[in-house]
């Protein structure tokens, strides 16, 4: 069993939390030893562990911390600071405010008192992955109305723990609902100094180091998918969704460059093809470039969610006889609901034929391009003019990081420069390939390479072959668990290619029904009550959805680094609890 590290307090024999008080002050003894400053000691008190009725009597002092009075330097320093009284306090008190330094230094330390009780809490398996409310019910339990006058900093840090009370615990083992779940430490450290550095991504001027990361990063990443050198060009963009359109944006200006200037008038009608599984962004970045979502062509996938070649060879040749424009077509690497992988090689030889543009959205399957043993799901990725890679997914890195790879060095920025002469002077002093602004959509552009590069540093391209490994083994464990479990049925047959695991529960009052059409209207109902009990009980969360012309059946996604086999056997326990009276 994988060891839970320092969060980790304890499990009795059975797997259940320990609940003794002893266990619970020896951790907290390690926490204060931990951590400086006393925050181990205010972790346990926020936590309400061991001696937390005492904690809200006195402050808790770990042995060295100071008691003497403030040294009044109002500089950064390990000077003794008295606790502060926030209810007289305001954000005009803080920095940049005159002699504003300490006092921000204590706001802020209890802002990460808060965090860091969360984080231990969020890796907790006794906690509550959610505190479920109604969306009435939430709002009239707390005042999240805005006002006219200034609220006080202890105001300030109730509303944060407010936040946080009834935020969903991404990083707890037990949740599975999304494609990105887990919380990476490293990663959070990284996000934290993006946010302090807070700068924009458009200029070398404004962020030297983290243009140089995200130049350096993009060409790891083009190497990995094979291209020769790294050679190419990309950027990271706020999403999946967003990488996908830059990547239909130029194919169409790669093949009708006078469309910049002169719109879809001065083109014939274009049209894309992806397959029926594919993400919902292909349609939705179609209507936001003028294309029309009738112009995206759906290819029939098998009885495992992969695009058949035949057909997108079949819809090709019928669209050139229309007198369309085939200029697009997206290929899926790990589809969102099945997990599917599409045949590249065969796609890209359809694509080189008729001399199409061929994109993969691998936003949730390229991660594992960094696993010797399971980047042959994407053989044939090298022959590609583009793809997404979301590593705020499989990689876990802290939301949100998606980076568009193109094999065409300079496209982007031919595409969508737009030289403005605020921005991007062309007599600087340094070398000017280095303001990349010009070649993104965006202006103003959020900072999201540092929490990747960052954990690159830390793991290694090792460590996350490692981790994206073990996912897939546990998902591979699940579908072995089930698949001849009595009171399950498999949507498809044979082993998962990526972590999405998707079956049906059949509660006994719905597996021996003998009226088929009865048993598919039943069977229907039961992954929405099960899954609303779940969030009711906050025990655990996994997603559901219908495909096509199945019922709703539940999609388990594996990729948090915090889930163990413990937990995939409790997710089967708990499904059968949740819904044996159904």
């Amino acid at each position: 069993m994988a060891s839970h590290g320092f969060w980790f307090k304890g499990e009795n024999a059975a797997g259940s939390p320990s609940q003794s008080p002893t266990t619970t002050r020896a951790w907290c003894q390690a926490a204060a030893q931990k951590f400086t400053g006393g925050i181990g000691s205010k972790l346990c008190a926020l936590l309400n562990v061991g001696e937390a009725e005492k904690a809200a009597q006195a402050p808790i002092k770990a042995e060295d911390e100071p008691t003497e009075e403030n040294c009044g330097c109002n500089k950064p320093c390990n000077c003794p600071k008295p606790s502060l009284c926030f209810s007289d306090l305001y954000s005009t008190d803080l920095l940049p405010a005159l002699n504003g330094d300490a006092k921000t230094m204590n706001f802020l330390q209890e802002v990460v008192d808060i965090l860091l009780a969360y984080i231990v809490e969020s890796f907790d398996r006794s906690t509550k992955v959610i505190d479920f409310h109604y969306p009435n019910e939430l709002l009239q339990r707390n005042n999240w109305e805005l006002s006219d006058e200034p609220e006080t900093l202890d105001d300030i840090l109730i509303s944060c723990r407010a936040t946080l009370k009834y935020a969903i615990k991404t990083a707890h083992p037990r949740y599975f609902n999304q494609l990105s779940t887990g919380l990476d430490m490293v990663g959070l450290a990284a996000d934290w100094l993006t946010s302090t550095a807070n700068t924009n991504m458009f200029t070398y001027e404004v962020a030297p180091v983290f243009v140089l990361l995200e130049y350096v990063t993009l060409k790891k990443m083009r190497e990995i998918i094979g291209w020769e050198d790294g050679h190419g060009d990309g950027i990271f963009s706020p999403g999946g969704a967003i990488s996908n359109m830059y990547a239909m944006l130029l194919a169409r200006y790669k093949m009708f460059p006078e469309v910049k200037e002169k719109g879809m008038s001065s083109v014939p009608r274009l049209v894309a093809f992806t397959s029926e599984h594919s993400h919902f962004s292909i349609k939705k970045g179609a209507a936001a470039l003028g294309i029309g979502t009738e112009s995206v062509i759906c290819i029939k996938v098998d009885e495992r969610g992969k695009m058949i070649p035949s057909d997108l060879e079949r819809r090709i040749v019928e669209a050139k006889q229309k007198g369309y424009v085939p200029f697009f077509v997206s290929a899926t690497a790990g589809t969102t609901v099945y997990g599917a992988f599409d045949p590249l090689i065969a796609i890209a030889d359809i694509c080189k034929k008729y001399d199409v543009w061929m994109h993969v959205d691998g936003a949730w399957g390229g991660s594992l391009l960094m696993s010797q043993k399971h980047r042959w799901k994407l053989n044939g990725v090298e022959r590609a003019n583009s793809m997404t890679w979301n590593p705020h997914k499989m990689m876990a890195v802290p939301l949100q990081c998606s980076a568009l790879l193109v094999r065409e060095e300079g496209l982007m920025q031919g595409c969508n420069q737009m030289q403005a002469c605020y921005l991007f002077q062309q007599d600087k002093h340094y070398d000017l390939s280095y303001d990349t602004g010009d070649k993104a959509l965006q202006c103003g552009r959020h900072v999201d390479i540092f929490k990747l590069w960052l954990m690159w540093r830390a793991k290694g391209t090792i460590g996350f072959e490692a981790q994206i490994d073990k996912c897939l083994e546990l998902s591979e464990y699940l579908y072995n668990k089930i698949k001849d479990r009595e009171g399950y049925e498999m949507v498809f047959n044979g082993k998962p290619q990526h972590t999405n695991v998707c079956f049906w529960y059949l509660p006994p009052g719905v597996r021996y029904l003998e009226d088929k059409v009865e048993r598919m209207k039943r069977l229907h109902k039961v992954a929405p009550v099960i899954k609303a009990r779940m969030m009711e009980y906050g025990t655990t969360m996994v997603s559901y959805q219908p495909q096509g012309d199945k019922v709703n059946f539940f999609r388990m996604v594996i990729s948090n680094p915090a889930a163990t086999f413990e937990d995939i056997d409790f997710l089967i326990e708990e499904i059968e609890r949740l819904g044996q009276d159904l």
